[in-house]
């Protein structure tokens, strides 16, 4: 396991991504297809990978398929950090973040509770459980009825010393630059809105400095390219790659809700990987739709 300030230290570095899981024809986890996309993924190394997260459908995964995804992920990339989604109640939470830490995992991104709202007495309470549960690095993902204040995520660094980073997805760029602000360097500061690459540079002057491709799924070098041009300033680069990729992109997922994880499992079966479907209550892009993905990563690698 890597330890949760050096695994800081790693996600701040680079680029960020979060695979889909595959599914074989009977709705199991494909093992084998999974391995072989992270193997194709590893030519272009990223920081980190964030398995069973948003994209890999965590919320249609049991706890022991995650376990097993983080297993898989391990020995296909033994050397890389392996982070794994980890979420819903306290208890549910807890096992879940200690099954991934036995199975090799080096950290969580710790996804909101489901269903019901709380308060934040309570939301501070259910992170800090889960934290004292395992030696992980986690990371907090700001979305949905989860969102924690800038006050309580510093009481909350101040008091786990496993608690390494904040992740958000809500777009709310005043609680976000009141975070970076408030915790300073203590934590690493992740971009995660659905294709990050539309908001990075928003981000950016919140003090987000990374951010998770979902596209790196497909187009890797494409979205290390931009990556780099973010990296750098170069607003240019980035400007130009919106035009002709990113937006394009956004208006295919936005044809239908839950397209955010369709459109990407859609990319990588393109790509000559076996994914299966996506698992209900989502559902998978039209051949109209598939056609159009096809035209759109045409050209891009």
């Amino acid at each position: 396991m890597i330890a949760p300030t050096e695994l800081r230290d790693i996600i701040r570095s680079g680029l960020l991504s979060f695979p889909v899981t595959p599914f074989d024809a009977e709705d199991r986890v494909n093992h084998r297809a999974f391995a072989a996309h992270l193997e194709w993924l590893a030519q272009t190394p990223v920081a980190g990978l964030i398995v069973a997260g948003g994209t890999g459908e965590l919320f249609s995964l049991s706890p022991d398929e995650v376990v097993a995804v983080v297993k898989t992920a391990k020995a296909a990339q033994p050397n890389d950090p392996i982070i794994a989604g980890c979420g819903y109640g306290t208890r549910m939470a807890i096992e879940m973040a200690q099954g991934i830490e036995a199975a090799g995992g080096d950290g969580i991104l710790l996804l909101p509770h489901y269903l019901i709202g709380a308060p934040q007495a309570g939301i501070e309470a259910h992170i800090r459980r889960v934290c004292q549960s395992t030696n992980m690095g986690v990371i907090v993902y700001n979305r949905g009825q989860s969102v924690v204040s800038a006050q309580t995520l510093a009481r909350l660094a101040d008091d786990c010393p496993n608690l390494i980073g904040f992740k958000d997805g809500t777009g709310d760029i005043d609680t976000v630059k009141r975070i970076t602000v408030h915790n300073g360097d203590r934590l690493a500061y992740i971009g995660g809105m659905p294709t990050h690459e539309l908001f990075a540079q928003a981000y950016r002057g919140a003090g987000v400095d990374t951010y998770s491709s979902a596209v790196f799924n497909f187009v890797p070098r494409t979205a290390l390219k931009f990556h780099a041009a973010f990296v750098a300033g170069d607003d240019k680069t980035c400007e130009a790659m919106l035009r002709d990729f990113y937006y394009p992109f956004a208006a295919i997922r936005d044809r239908c809700t839950g397209y955010a994880v369709s459109a990407i499992k859609a990319g990588v079966s393109l790509r000559g990987f076996d994914t299966g479907p996506v698992r209900t209550p989502l559902t998978d892009l039209t051949e109209e739709e598939r056609a159009m993905m096809q035209e759109l990563i045409n050209g891009h690698d």
